[in-house]
């Protein structure tokens, strides 16, 4: 049957709960953690001499990643909020009064899981791996483009560690005057290059400097000899010393999801142009369609822990400290489940297990908080402590 013909009037009002709450969750944290990767970003990007816009691109490139990685917490914290102020205001009491079980109220928080879990699914599957993806071309551009941002008159240029460039007049036509080149990155050897004329020339997708008229120095540690040749023209691979990135396949974390399905060929070729072992491939790809299920897994585990506080008299911190170990519990299975499938691609079905796990849970505890011999034997045990301890 469609959701709308079974959705109650309690259980659109929960729905809502939940998600307002988890609106509010999502945007704090998604925040802080932006904030974060924007002021990491902000030190590089900004340092190597990138403008604003290229800054803020990079951070809305980032978000859907944050987004990605706080939305579990965020569907705990909700269920976890709304759980205990509707029973600090008899509202579930009332509800179970008038005869829903604990399972029936859970119900709503099924939905509110599967809702989730539907644009965790969009995230993983499509929208972060896109993202990353487009952040990593960008990156290749940019450094693709560092020797032209490095084109500055009588200044004394490091761009990386070992490198000293100089150029001391750059002409209209593009004619770089009187070039200084020192390479020292090897450390028993120091380069140095010296020219009256230069030209910056494109090579293959390599950026070339090609000196004229110039002196090639090459000075060895080993016996502290120096070498010097003279030479009308010589062409050094300037984007290689300046650290530009080579074009490389993408990633199987920059891939959708349909470049990797099994029925295309995309595990295979995932493996055999990123070099990662077929394990890892099958690993990420049911990953991916995991976190959706740890979204519903999480909800569950925040509303049927939090369901057996009205039980107690000591109010529900007890309650929230045992979901959080929990969910510990959950992201430990998950670790370890991990690094088996990455061992072995036949144990896929093992990524599942942390899902599995965290459903179980949820059940046992629903099902305790079902059993009304169950509430009357922790009421008797609370009243026999505070006899104890009075």
């Amino acid at each position: 049957m469609p959701l709308g013909g079974q959705v109650s009037r309690f259980d659109r009002y929960m729905l809502s709960q939940l998600m307002v709450l988890f609106g509010f969750f999502a945007l704090v944290l998604v925040s802080i953690y932006w904030i974060n990767s924007a002021v990491r970003l902000f030190d590089r990007l900004i340092g190597d001499g990138q403008s604003a816009l290229v800054f803020l691109e990079f951070t809305a490139l980032t978000l859907p990643n944050v987004i990605r990685l706080v939305l579990p917490m965020s569907v705990f914290a909700a269920a976890v909020y709304v759980t205990n102020r509707l029973s600090n205001e008899s509202e579930l009491v009332v509800m179970q009064a008038t005869g829903f079980s604990p399972w029936r109220l859970a119900r709503p928080v099924v939905y509110y899981g599967l809702i989730i879990g539907l644009l965790m699914s969009l995230l993983t599957h499509i929208l972060v791996p896109i993202s990353g993806g487009q952040m990593r071309e960008r990156e290749a551009e940019i450094s693709r483009n560092v020797t032209a941002r490095l084109l500055t008159e009588g200044t004394f240029l490091h761009p990386v560690e070992g490198i000293t460039f100089y150029i001391r007049q750059i002409d209209l036509d593009g004619t770089l005057n009187d070039v200084f080149l020192s390479d020292r990155r090897d450390p028993t050897r120091a380069l140095s290059y010296t020219a009256r004329e230069a030209y910056l020339i494109q090579d293959k997708g390599a950026v070339k400097l090609v000196m004229v008229d110039g002196l090639a120095q090459n000075y060895t540690a080993t016996g502290e000899r120096l070498f010097t040749t003279t030479f009308d023209d010589f062409a050094y691979d300037i984007s290689g010393a300046l650290g530009a990135a080579e074009d490389k396949p993408p990633a199987v974390r920059h891939r959708p999801t349909w470049d990797l399905l099994p029925g295309t060929g995309g595990v295979d070729r995932a493996v055999a142009e990123t070099g990662r072992s077929r394990a890892y491939v099958v690993e990420q790809l049911h990953f991916r369609v995991n976190q959706a299920f740890l979204c519903v897994a999480a909800a569950l585990i925040g509303f049927s822990t939090l369901l057996l506080g009205q039980f107690s008299r000591f109010g529900v911190w007890r309650q929230i400290v045992g979901a959080l170990v929990l969910l510990v519990v959950v992201k430990l299975v998950e670790g370890l489940a991990t690094d088996v499938v990455r061992g072995d691609a036949s144990l896929w079905p093992m990524v599942y297990a942390p899902s599995l796990v965290g459903f179980l849970m949820a059940a046992v505890i629903l099902h305790i908080a079902a059993r009304p011999k169950a509430r009357r034997r922790l009421r008797q045990q609370e009243q026999a402590t505070k006899g104890q301890s009075a």
